[in-house]
Order: C-alpha cells, then sequence, then structure tokens
C-alpha cells in the first residue's frame, strides 16, 4: 500500500486459504472492470464495510473491510498453541465479523477498493482519510521523492497529517514548497484533508521489502515511545527524523 491509491489486487489474507475478493468472469464479472479495484467478493465470503461503531458504510465511503461469519471452508481455525490471540487479532474488534485489517470502500457496483491497512487511516475530525490517498497526492509534487503521512495528534481536531517528505537532490528545502504540496492536497483530495504540517527530512525508514513502519512514525511524531523493528534497513533514519520533528514542533511553540 505504500505506492498510494487503491489496491488492484485481492487481499492476501493467509488466514483465509484464498481470496477473498476476485474478478470471477464465470460469475459474470465484467471483463473491463473499473481501474484499481480488488474484485468483488468471492462466493462464501459476505464482504462488506463498516465503520468503527459496526454501522455498514454507504458506497464510495471509506472504512473497514471485514467479512461476515461464518467463514467458508479452508479458513484457519486457529494459530497454533494460541487459540485466545487468534480470536483477539481477528474477532474482538468487531464481534460476527473477521477483520481483514484493510481499509477501503465498495462501490455502486459491488467492486472493493483498498485503500490501506486500517491502522494507516487517520481520523480528522470525524473525517476518516488513507495515508496512503494523501502520500500519492504529496508525490504528485515534482520536488518529492518520497513521502509518508501520519497522524499529529491535535487538540482542536483530534489528529492532524503530518507530510514527512524526502526531496530530490539538489531540491533545497522552502517555505515555497511546503505551501504548494499543501495545495496540491488540497486540490486533489479536497480542504477535509486538512494537511497544514510538512517536514523535510533525509530519509523516510523502511523495511527489507520496502514498507514504510507508519505506526512507529506515528509515535514519534507524538512523542511517545516506539519500536524499531529488527528489519529496517537503516535504523538510525529513526533518530534523524525525531531531531527535526522536536526542532519542527519547538519553534511552533507545541
Amino acid at each position: 500500500m505504500d505506492e498510494g491509491g487503491p489496491s488492484p489486487v485481492a487481499p492476501p489474507e493467509a488466514e483465509t486459504g484464498s481470496p477473498i475478493t476476485a474478478s470471477c468472469i464465470g460469475l459474470g464479472n465484467s471483463l473491463a472492470p473499473p481501474a484499481g479495484q480488488a474484485g468483488k467478493p468471492v462466493p462464501g465470503y459476505n464482504v462488506t464495510v463498516i465503520d468503527d461503531d459496526m454501522q455498514e458504510l454507504k458506497p464510495g465511503v471509506l472504512g473497514n473491510i471485514v467479512a461476515r461469519l461464518p467463514l467458508p471452508p479452508g479458513s484457519a481455525l486457529s494459530l497454533w498453541q494460541n487459540p485466545d490471540l487468534f480470536k483477539k487479532i481477528y474477532f474482538s474488534k468487531f464481534p460476527g465479523y473477521y477483520d481483514t485489517m484493510d481499509a477501503g470502500f465498495m462501490d455502486e457496483e459491488g467492486f472493493l477498493y483498498i485503500m490501506s491497512r486500517s491502522d494507516d487511516v487517520i481520523n480528522v475530525a470525524g473525517h476518516r482519510l488513507s495515508s496512503g490517498a494523501l502520500e500519492e497526492s504529496v508525490l504528485q509534487h515534482a520536488a518529492v521523492v518520497d513521502c509518508a503521512v501520519v497522524g499529529l495528534e491535535d487538540k482542536l481536531k483530534g489528529v492532524v497529517p503530518l507530510a514527512l517528505c524526502v526531496l530530490k537532490n539538489g531540491v533545497r528545502r522552502s517555505s515555497e514548497i511546503s505551501g504548494e504540496i499543501v495545495k496540491l492536497v488540497r486540490d486533489t483530495v479536497g480542504p477535509v484533508a486538512a494537511l497544514r504540517k510538512v517536514l523535510f527530512v533525509r530519509a523516510l525508514p523502511k523495511t527489507r521489502s520496502g514498507k514504510i513502519p507508519r505506526s512507529a512514525l506515528g509515535d514519534l511524531v507524538n512523542g511517545k515511545p516506539y519500536k524499531i523493528s529488527p528489519t529496517i534497513e537503516d535504523p538510525d533514519v529513526f533518530a534523524e527524523i525525531e531531531h527535526e520533528v522536536g526542532r519542527a514542533l519547538r519553534s511552533q511553540g507545541r
């Protein structure tokens, strides 16, 4: 999901033993489905999108992708010698559902769009925003080569997006570029994105597979203890970002 935007593949849920959604042509699915969709629910799976209060959401509204129980044959029944953890991870947050831990939406035709992991969704004043969609917008700026958007705690809105941006070689950091990025996100995502804070960093931490540890970065920018995964290629990047965040927030009186 680090590329931003919808994922064009079905959820690779190892726990289910088979795809949850797919383009099943034999069942009448379109040979030319919309761009970015991950298919429709495969027979045996009752997939829906709900909010944190377990209310089903209208088409096009970002929420939690879940599957109603029971799951079809072939799905995992437990974790080896740890059934309690299995229930806690997949079934405790939304009783009666299997939690894919993905965030996305369905369109009017029933196609599923996967936007990000659920813990990568930023709730800004009641509006759920995909960090991946915000990053995709930021990366449209010609000077930005890499980006991670995380939630920064805010007294008024609860959380606001903070964009950590890596600039191309030879590009100097400036308030002008920050302003252009803010305007770009406003124009492409909308005013609801409320992106006002842009911080330039040398690099972003990534795992060996190229994933950005947004959860750890979110804890870092909010001054909370964070855990550095052993799969991170350059752990020193965390300290550099922590220094930049501290300096930037101090200058703003936070």
